[in-house]
């Protein structure tokens, strides 16, 4: 089921049912880094599952954590490519998760998937950066809970938005 706009849920206020600002890629430490040479190149290299789904899985500010959660557990650290979602506005479809792929995500909404031919470069992202986590002994003496720190900094520092 696919639609134009986002859904609301439980967790959702009534300002995040507006159009996004940023929508957020997420890359694995072990892809080719998509950092400098300034300016990114027009097309990265895409993901197997971007490659197989047919189009690039995107998160939005609120769905960044559950989408560390259940795919970059083990990562020490990801590359985070923040896109304005005005750029890519017209080819978004926003979708429900797979089960298969994730399991269930229940509460966080609608994902934002981009369809223009798997084309994520300098035409859309605005900024990269490399966020990491805490070594996994370190995460547990400090009773941290793996990325929520990550995501909270970002937040707080105004880079991760809605």
């Amino acid at each position: 089921m696919s639609s134009s706009l986002p859904t609301p849920t439980s967790q959702h206020t009534q300002d995040e049912l507006k159009l996004p600002t940023y929508i957020y890629k997420l890359i694995p430490h072990t892809s080719p880094p998509p950092l400098p040479p300034t300016p990114l190149p027009t097309a990265l290299p895409i993901s197997p599952l971007d490659q197989s789904s047919g189009f690039i899985h995107l998160s939005t500010a609120p769905q960044v954590l559950g989408t560390l959660v259940h795919f970059f557990t083990s990562d020490p650290r990801v590359y985070v490519l923040r896109i304005p979602f005005a750029r890519v506005q017209t080819n978004i479809k926003w979708e429900d998760p797979k089960g298969e792929v994730c399991g269930d995500r229940p509460g966080e909404g609608r994902f934002p998937h981009l369809y223009n031919g798997l084309k994520l470069g300098n035409d859309e992202v605005d900024e990269v950066v490399v966020w990491e986590r805490e070594e996994e002994e370190e995460e547990e003496k400090n009773g941290r809970k793996g990325w929520e720190e990550v995501v909270k900094k970002a937040e707080e520092d105004g880079w991760l938005v809605y």
